[in-house]
C-alpha cells in the first residue's frame, strides 16, 4: 500500500529544469518511444531490466508483462468509454511487438541503460538544486488552494449559523407570542438572537480576513507567474523556434494559472453570497462590513483581470506547413498554422472566448519606414477556444491561413528603408472575456516574423529570424531592429549555428567544427556584423546548403557522428597521413554552395602516405544513391585492371563494414526493367598515378579524384577501336602517349 503513494522516478524527472529534462529526452531519441516510458512508468520501474538484459527468459517475462499491461489498460478504457481520452495503448503495444518481439534482450538492454542514465541525471540535478522537489511555486499554489478550502469551510459554518439565527427568530419567537406572560422567556430568546448575530459577525470578519490573506498570497504568486515564469517561457519558446533544445511545455504554467483563476473566481462567487446574506440581514453589523467587502471585491477583480489578460499565449508560433523547422517565416499565398492557448483552463470558460487574428496591429513601423509592406489575411477567420481532445486544454487552432499584399499606400514620416527579408511583422490575437459580471479585453502577439514573396528569400529571412531572436531580451518588440542592427558575438552566433544542426540532424557541432567555421564569419576580434552575415556571398548561405543536404540525405550518418563535416582539406591531410592505409573521413565541400560532401582517404605510394579526395557528391547525386552505398560500392581501377575499394577504416581506426552496413539501402532486385536487362550503378575512379619525379620531402600529396575520369578514358579507348576497325589495320598505333597524364589533371 505504501508504494502506491511513492512518487515514481519519471514523475521526479518531470520536475527537473529544462536542461535536465532535455538530457532525458535525448536518451530515448530513435531508441524507444518516450510516451511508453511515461505511460508505463510505474510498471517499467518495477521490473529488473539489468537481469533481463542478460537472461533471455527474464527478458521474455519483462516484455510480456508490458504487453499484457497495455492490453489490460486498453480493455479498461473500452469499458469506461475513454479510448480517445487517454494514451494510445493499442498503438504502444503494436510498436513493441513490431520493433522488439524478436529482440527482447536488446529491448531490455536499452531500458536498462536508459534507467541508469535517468538515475544519474536525477542525482546530478538533485545535487545542483539542493534536492528541492517539488518547486517553490507548487508549494505556494498548494498553500493557496488549502487556504481557500478553509474559507469554504467557514462559509458552510456561516450558513449553518445563519440558519440557526433564522430558527431562533422565527420558531422560538412564535412560541414566546403564545406565552406572553413568559417575560423571562422573551428575554432569553432575545439574548440568543443577539449572541447568534454576534457569532455570525465574528465569522464574517474571520472570513474577510482570510480572504484578504488569500488575495495577498495570490498577488505574490501572480507576480512570479507574470513577471518571471511566463516571460521565461516565452524566451524559451523564442529560442526553441531557432533550434534550442529547451523545454517549452505549458503543463506547469497552465496548472498554476488554472489554480489561481479557480481560487479568484471562487472568491468572487463567495463574496456574492456574502453580499446576499448581508442584504437579508440588514442590521448595523452587516452595514459595518460593506466597506471591507467592497475593498476585497475590487482587489479580487483587479487580480482576476490581470491574470486573465496574461493567460492567452501562442502555443505554436506561425509556421508554414512545408517549413516546420523554420517557423516565423511566412510566404504570401502559402498556408501556415498557428495555435493559441488559454492557460486559465476552467470548464466554465470552454467555448466562451472567440479569438480573432489581426496582422500588424498598431505597428508604428508601417508609418515610419519607407516601403514597409502591408499585408492582410486572405480570409477573415475567428476561432472559439475549445477543449483540445488530446490534453483537455483550451486552444484555438488556426490552420491553412495565408497572407496577401494589402496594396495600401501610407504616408511615411521618415526615409528609412529595409530589405524585404529585414522587415519584421507581428500577428495579434484579440478576444473579449465576459463572465459573472467580470469583463476585460485580452490580446497577445506573435514573435517578430518575416514575410517573403519567393522561396529564394527563405535563407535570408531565416538569417533575420536568427539574428532577431538572439538579440530579443524582453517583452518590448523592436520591429525596426535592422535599421541599425547590433552585432553578435561569436559565442552567440556559434551556439545558434550549432542548434541548426541539432534541429536538422539531431547532433550539434563540436568545438573543432566550430573552430573551423569561425574564420568564415569573424574577421577580427569576436564580433560578427550583420552587414557581412547577410550578404549573398556570406558563408551562411553555403551553410544553409549543407544543412539542407543533411536534412534530405545524411541525417542518420550525421546524428551518429560518422561525418567529420567541417574540416579543411589541409586539416584532413594532416589527420590522415599518420593513419594506416585505407583510413578515410567524410567532410563537407567548401566550394559547393548548394551543399556537397567528399571522401578523403590515405594511401601509400613508394612507402609514403598520399591523401586523396573524391570529387564531392552533391544533393542531386545523393538523391539516386545514399552515401553509405557509395562508400561500399566505391572502387579504384588498378593499373592491372584489378579494382579495389580503398575505403577500409573510418577515421581514426574503425572498420567501415560494421558501421555503415546498417545504413545501406538494398535496391529492389530485378532481372528485367521495361524489357531491358537490369543494370546497377558503379562508382569507379582510376587509380591516381604516382608523381613522375622522386618523392619530395613532403611525401603527403592531396589529390582530387574525378569519378567521371574513368568514363572519359573508356570513351577514348572506344574511339581508338572504332578508328582501327574503319581503317582495317592489323595493328593500331599506340596513342597512350597522346593522352594527357592523369596526374597532370589532378590538383596537387
Amino acid at each position: 500500500m505504501t508504494n502506491s503513494f511513492r512518487m515514481t522516478r519519471w514523475q521526479e524527472l518531470l520536475r527537473l529544469d529544462s536542461a535536465s529534462q532535455d538530457r532525458v529526452r535525448l536518451l530515448y531519441v530513435d531508441r524507444f518511444l518516450r510516451e511508453i516510458r511515461q505511460s508505463l512508468c510505474e510498471t517499467i520501474e518495477s521490473l529488473d531490466w539489468d537481469s533481463a538484459a542478460v537472461h533471455e527468459d527474464k527478458a521474455n517475462d519483462c516484455f510480456n508483462t508490458l504487453t499484457a499491461y497495455l492490453e489490460e489498460e486498453w480493455r479498461r478504457s473500452v469499458q469506461e468509454n475513454t479510448v480517445l481520452q487517454g494514451p494510445d495503448f493499442t498503438g504502444m503495444r503494436d510498436y513493441l511487438l513490431k520493433n522488439f518481439r524478436d529482440q527482447q534482450k536488446n529491448f531490455a538492454a536499452i531500458l536498462s541503460e536508459c534507467l541508469k542514465k535517468e538515475e544519474e541525471i536525477l542525482a546530478s540535478a538533485s545535487g545542483a538544486q539542493g534536492c528541492i522537489l517539488p518547486t517553490t511555486m507548487d508549494n505556494k499554489v498548494n498553500e493557496l488552494k488549502k487556504q481557500f478550502l478553509e474559507v469554504k469551510k467557514l462559509f458552510k459554518l456561516l450558513e449553518g449559523r445563519n440558519e440557526k439565527l433564522i430558527y431562533i427568530q422565527e420558531t422560538l419567537q412564535s412560541q414566546v407570542k403564545q406565552h406572553v406572560e413568559l417575560v423571562q422567556t422573551r428575554a432569553v430568546v432575545d439574548e440568543k438572537c443577539v449572541n447568534q448575530a454576534n457569532c455570525i459577525m465574528v465569522t464574517k470578519q474571520n472570513i474577510l480576513q482570510q480572504i484578504w490573506e488569500i488575495l495577498k498570497l495570490a498577488e505574490d504568486i501572480m507576480a512570479t507567474l507574470i513577471n518571471e515564469e511566463l516571460p521565461e517561457w516565452k524566451r524559451r519558446q523564442q529560442l526553441a523556434c531557432i533550434g534550442s533544445p529547451v523545454d517549452t511545455c505549458l503543463v506547469l504554467l497552465q496548472k498554476w494559472f488554472t489554480a489561481v483563476a479557480e481560487v479568484l473566481l471562487g472568491v468572487h462567487e463567495q463574496m456574492q453570497k456574502l453580499q446576499d446574506q448581508n442584504k437579508k440581514n440588514s442590521n448595523s453589523n452587516a452595514s459595518n462590513l460593506s466597506g471591507p467587502v467592497a475593498e476585497i471585491e475590487k482587489f479580487n477583480r483587479t487580480l482576476f483581470t490581470k491574470l486573465l489578460t496574461n493567460a492567452l499565449v501562442i502555443e505554436k508560433q506561425p509556421t508554414m506547413s512545408n517549413q516546420p523547422q523554420r517557423p516565423l517565416i511566412l510566404k504570401t499565398g502559402a498556408p501556415f498554422d498557428v495555435t493559441v492557448r488559454f492557460l486559465a483552463n476552467l470548464p466554465k470558460f470552454r467555448c466562451l472566448l472567440s479569438v480573432k487574428p489581426v496582422f500588424d496591429k498598431d505597428v508604428e513601423e508601417a508609418k515610419t519606414i519607407k516601403g514597409f509592406r502591408c499585408f492582410v489575411f486572405t480570409t477573415d477567420v475567428s476561432k472559439v477556444l475549445d477543449e483540445d481532445t488530446q490534453n483537455g486544454s483550451l486552444v484555438a487552432e488556426f490552420g491553412h491561413m495565408s497572407l496577401k499584399d494589402a496594396k495600401i499606400k501610407l504616408k511615411r514620416t521618415a526615409e528609412n528603408r529595409l530589405m524585404v527579408t529585414e522587415e519584421l511583422h507581428v500577428i495579434s490575437f484579440l478576444t473579449e472575456f465576459q463572465y459573472a459580471g467580470l469583463r476585460c479585453s485580452i490580446e497577445v502577439s506573435s514573435l517578430p516574423l518575416v514575410v517573403i514573396t519567393a522561396g529564394t528569400q527563405l535563407d535570408s529571412a531565416w538569417a533575420s529570424i536568427l539574428w532577431c531572436s538572439v538579440l530579443s531580451t524582453g517583452e518590448l518588440r523592436n520591429l525596426s531592429l535592422f535599421l541599425d542592427p547590433p552585432p553578435l558575438t561569436w559565442q552567440q552566433l556559434s551556439q545558434v549555428l550549432s542548434w541548426q544542426f541539432l534541429t536538422v540532424g539531431q547532433r550539434e557541432l563540436d568545438t573543432n567544427q566550430l573552430s573551423m567555421l569561425r574564420p568564415k564569419f569573424v574577421d577580427s576580434g569576436d564580433i560578427v556584423l550583420w552587414s557581412k552575415f547577410s550578404k549573398k556571398e556570406s558563408s551562411w548561405f553555403w551553410l544553409c546548403g549543407t544543412l539542407d543536404m543533411i536534412r534530405l540525405h545524411l541525417v542518420d550518418l550525421w546524428r551518429d557522428g560518422l561525418i567529420m563535416g567541417f574540416v579543411s582539406r589541409e586539416t584532413a591531410k594532416a589527420l590522415l597521413q599518420e593513419k594506416k592505409t585505407g583510413t578515410f573521413l567524410l567532410r563537407f565541400s567548401e566550394s559547393t554552395k548548394d551543399g556537397a560532401i567528399s571522401i578523403s582517404w590515405v594511401d601509400q605510394s613508394n612507402g609514403d602516405p598520399r591523401v586523396h579526395s573524391v570529387e564531392p557528391y552533391t544533393k542531386q547525386e545523393l538523391t539516386f544513391m545514399c552515401l553509405a552505398n557509395i562508400i561500399y560500392m566505391y572502387s579504384l581501377e588498378g593499373q592491372r585492371s584489378e579494382d579495389r575499394n580503398p575505403l577500409v577504416y573510418l577515421y581514426p581506426d574503425t572498420p567501415k563494414d560494421p558501421i555503415f552496413r546498417r545504413y545501406c539501402k538494398t535496391p529492389e532486385k530485378s532481372t528485367f526493367v521495361n524489357g531491358y536487362l537490369a543494370r546497377k550503378q558503379m562508382l569507379v575512379s582510376v587509380h591516381p598515378s604516382p608523381p613522375p619525379s622522386p618523392p619530395s620531402e613532403n611525401a603527403s600529396i592531396d589529390m582530387e579524384v574525378d569519378v567521371e575520369t574513368n568514363q572519359n578514358m573508356e570513351k577514348q579507348e572506344q574511339l581508338m577501336e572504332l578508328v582501327s576497325d574503319l581503317l582495317k589495320l592489323n595493328e593500331f598505333p599506340d596513342l597512350s602517349t597522346r593522352v594527357p597524364d592523369l596526374s597532370q589533371q589532378l590538383e596537387l
